[in-house]
């Protein structure tokens, strides 16, 4: 029992220590393992002798809505999971090798994970020998004094799987930055070794060779830690967590690295793999050439132009070899952070949340000090609402549709290139010209450059689908998981996994379901057709109610073939603009009318709910402004108004006057003769939702320029860039007129944010919900160090704000805390309510038969939101802050009623 007491108080005083790590481990996504895996199965076997104890009862407990054995069950997995994938990975390696060496060959494995085999003994080798000169005092290197805290082994598969895995997720770039990939791997590798550090202190000391002093002092030191362990044991069981954390607090005595360390560390673990890891192509690609073994992986610098000049910085770069086989190593992986398998912890603390294990941090600072300090400081009473809604969001169960994820297995098996996925063949590059002609040279370098940058993307896109495939493959006969979520600064929620989630794209949509499912009912069958309508697209979508539906009983035949033959028959769904989504409604929808009861149809689709340009009916509500109120659907009407389409009318309507001139001497008229025709909602779009954003006029003029690009509509380069310079103009022009108030309030907005910032003062405001937001702007300060790869720059913060960014950044900032605020204040109404609710900031989620119901509640919400005096409290909040400053007066609004809001039947849809 006292062992079991000190697992207990290991795993659960845990969550203490994950308090250590920085910020940026747990934005990074740094995973975790522990060096307990005795303690951990010592754990397992107790948590199996309570389930078998919990069977023999007659009376079971609920814990979080399961019984109490299935909920222990899953728990004791999740402790695995989180826990256990660095050594379970580092123990493979090891067994591979010995078989290896046993059986006098190499194992049939995937080519990927073989080069990781190939990689894992030299570095570890490698590793070791630095690690016995740190011990030693042989090593002066200015790592020498962090390098010895952790394993050999597990420092080499940390560090093989971290820079892999930026090399997956690089963005398309071709590398990974030297800068982020040591900090990336010195911060992963700090929090293994305290955590290591920290269990190695709680285990018994039992030394032979120990004095009779110090034998009597350990017995002492034992006594006393076995007191604590049992102290800690009953408040672990009082559920008082707060109380272990400050004990583990004080046990713990190993100081934090700091950015330095981090990036020395992992700079010399970088080097150390550099020059171990090596790559041999084929045997087949040899022919009669001796072996081509070569370096996996090359150090080199590029340069890159910047306003002040041009910039060198280091790049790890793999060999094609090595990217290639990237692309289908997802499944070999250790990713960190998984959806959960149970409930998470319920927040209660800027660092007590989320998972069991993993460092968690309620908002995502990215090592902003004054917003980080600023959470901590706040009392938790007032940030309890945001407790709530974070803790209702985490609660949500999902599961994986496995018809499907069936489907898109079988399209990405077969090449990709439909559905949006990508093609998973390269573009072919053209051959040299024989020819001497530079004109002709020059043309196919151009093609030569722009095929490279095409399979670069392609490659990143790839590496990108495997990932949520593989995600997608490990949780599809999981019952159900869920996922943790946190804040950005602004207050906007996310799932703390980065890969598989219902912020992702269609294809993460398309195979997530709610695992509850509920009858869909009379109203649900509705919501269903209209849901299909609205993932088509392509214009159904902005029909009325009445037209949706009808559009979906008119493909009746389409929905059927496509739920019972998605890839053999007339594939109607492809068509689609979000396909996979269209797919997993089509098979739901398909079930439910061939059922004899169709209401009765159990539904687990999550049905959406999305804001008209929400962030304009945020400006509409604030400025109480009719016009723009109509515009973005806040009042009722018989079908959804579409404000990009009202935005392009306008702007066809000012062509079309400036076409009347004369195009030799006028250059408007030449421009509006030769853009009105291309005008519609598609072009103006990308223009009028960056618009509440602070979209500059060189913003709208790239945005319009890429459309036109898209279309070939202008062949001539310098004429196409002085066309987009016209259509962003009127553009502007346009939506000034129609959202009068909004300009309005954007400038005074930022008018008092350049106040502020011109004293020198970051902008801080509360989100209606009590959450402190402060933007992050500072201008940033150079710190060289001096690593044994090369010379890294760090940036750090330093006292002066960033004016122009903190006036420009504000007005966006401040609606997106708004639309936060809303957010999160529905899902609390609903979870009251008894609704599922997923939220995806201005798109609210729940079960078809209770999406009359989320309506309701979310309208009622906005309306509760918008009554307060917001920026009268904001101007209050600033004159409180800053007594000595003059702000602008509050602008002009409007007489628009928000209870009209209650009665627009468009207002989400």
């Amino acid at each position: 029992m006292l062992k079991n007491s000190r697992v207990m108080f290991n795993l659960s005083s845990y969550r203490f220590i994950k308090g250590f790590a920085s910020s940026a481990a747990a934005e990074e996504m740094v995973s975790t393992e522990e060096e307990y895996s005795d303690e951990v199965r010592e754990m397992v076997g107790q948590l199996d002798k309570e389930i078998k104890a919990i069977d023999n009862r007659k009376e079971r407990k609920l814990v979080n809505g399961m019984g109490q054995g299935k909920y222990i069950a899953l728990r004791r997995r999740q402790i695995k999971v989180e826990t256990e994938a660095w050594e379970n990975a580092a123990k493979e390696y090891q067994e591979l090798l010995v078989d290896m060496c046993e059986q006098k060959l190499a194992p049939n494995l995937p080519y990927v994970k073989s080069l990781f085999l190939g990689w894992f003994e030299p570095l570890k080798n490698v590793i070791a020998a630095e690690q016995d000169l740190c011990r030693e005092g042989r090593n002066r290197g200015a790592y020498a004094p962090q390098f010895d805290q952790l394993p050999a082994d597990m420092m080499s598969i940390i560090t093989m799987h971290k820079l892999m895995g930026l090399l997956m997720t690089g963005g398309g770039q071709g590398g990974a930055r030297v800068v982020q990939a040591a900090l990336h791997i010195g911060e992963a590798i700090e929090h293994e070794a305290r955590i290591h550090r920290f269990m190695e202190k709680s285990k018994r000391k039992t030394t032979l060779n120990e004095s009779p002093d110090a034998e009597s002092e350990a017995a002492n030191n034992e006594q006393q830690m076995q007191k604590l362990r049992k102290k800690v044991n009953v408040l672990v069981k009082k559920n008082k967590l707060q109380q272990v954390r400050h004990i583990v607090k004080q046990q713990d005595d190993l100081k934090p690295w700091g950015q330095d360390a981090q990036v020395k560390v992992g700079s010399r673990l970088i080097q150390l793999l550099l020059e171990t890891a090596y790559i041999q192509p084929p045997v087949e690609q040899f022919e009669d050439c001796p072996p081509d073994v070569r370096p996996a992986f090359l150090h080199t610098l590029k340069t890159v132009e910047t306003p002040r000049g041009s910039r060198r910085y280091g790049v790890i770069e793999c060999d094609p070899l090595v990217r290639r086989g990237l692309e289908k190593s997802a499944m070999h992986m250790v990713i960190p952070y998984m959806p959960m398998l149970l409930p998470p912890v319920n927040w209660t603390g800027y660092n007590r949340g989320g998972y069991l294990f993993l460092p968690s941090y309620i908002m995502r600072t990215h090592g902003a000090k004054q917003q980080r300090d600023v959470v901590k400081r706040t009392p938790k009473k007032q940030l309890e609402p945001v407790f709530n809604a974070l803790n209702t969001l985490g609660a949500t169960k999902w599961r994986v549709n496995r018809k499907v994820l069936d489907v898109v297995d079988r399209i990405w098996a077969s090449g990709g290139r439909i559905a949006d996925l990508v093609d998973r063949d390269d573009v072919i590059a053209p051959e040299e010209p024989d020819t001497d002609d530079e004109t002709e040279l020059k043309k196919w370098k151009w093609k030569v450059k722009s095929v490279k940058k095409e399979n670069r993307e392609r490659h990143s896109q790839r590496c990108d689908i495997e990932l949520k495939l593989a995600v997608a493959r490990k949780m599809k006969n999981e019952e159900g998981f869920y996922y943790p979520h946190n804040l950005d600064f602004r207050g906007r929620a996310y799932p703390m996994h980065p890969y598989l989630n219902h912020l992702g794209s269609d294809l993460c949509r398309g195979v997530l379901e709610f695992a509850e499912g509920r009858p869909l009912g009379e109203s649900g069958l509705k919501w269903l057709k209209i849901h299909l309508a609205n993932v088509f697209g392509g214009g159904v979508d902005k029909l009325s109610y009445e037209g949706r539906m009808s559009f979906t009983e008119k493909h009746l035949d389409d929905i059927f073939d496509s739920s019972d033959r998605p890839l053999e028959g007339k594939r109607w769904w492809l068509r689609a603009e979000d396909p996979f989504q269209c797919l997993a409604t089509c098979i739901n929808l398909s079930e439910a009318l061939r059922s004899s009861s169709p209401e009765t149809t159990i539904s687990h689709m999550p049905i959406h709910q999305d804001g008209s340009c929400n962030g304009l009916q945020h400006y509409a509500a604030l400025g109480r402004d009719k016009l723009g109120a109509a515009a973005v659907n806040l009042v009722q009407g018989d079908k959804p108004a579409d404000v990009y389409s009202g935005i392009a009318s306008r702007v066809i309507e000012i062509m079309k006057r400036d076409a009347e001139g004369d195009p030799a001497t006028d250059q408007n008229a030449k421009h509006a003769r030769l853009l009105v025709d291309q005008v519609d909602r598609k072009l103006v779009k990308q223009t009028v939702m960056t618009s509440v954003y602070g979209v500059t006029y060189i913003g709208a003029r790239d945005q319009i320029k890429r459309r036109l690009k898209e279309r070939c509509a202008i062949e001539d380069d310098a004429e196409l860039f002085a066309a987009a310079c016209y259509a962003a103009k009127i553009t502007l022009t346009a939506l000034g007129e129609m959202f009068e108030a909004a300009r309005s309030i954007m400038s005074w907005l930022g008018d008092c944010a350049r106040v502020i910032a011109m004293k020198n003062h970051s902008v801080q405001w509360t989100t209606p919900l009590g959450l402190p937001v402060v933007q992050p702007y500072r201008k940033l300060g150079r710190h060289l160090i001096k690593t044994s790869l090369q010379v890294l720059t760090l940036q750090r913060e330093t006292d002066k704000v960033m004016v122009k960014r903190q006036r420009t950044a504000f007005p966006p900032n401040f609606v997106h805390s708004l639309d936060g605020s809303h957010m999160m204040m529905t899902a609390i109404a609903c979870k009251e309510a008894g609704l599922s609710f997923a939220g995806v900031h201005d798109s609210f989620w729940t079960h078809a038969c209770d999406v009359d119901q989320m309506n309701k509640i979310l309208r009622e919400k906005f309306v509760e939101l918008y009554e307060a005096p917001i920026l009268e409290n904001l101007l209050e909040s600033f004159q409180k802050q800053f007594p000595d400053l003059e702000f602008p007066p509050l602008p002009e609004r409007g007489d628009f009623d928000l209870k009209e809001v209650l009665k627009s039947p468009y207002f989400f849809n």
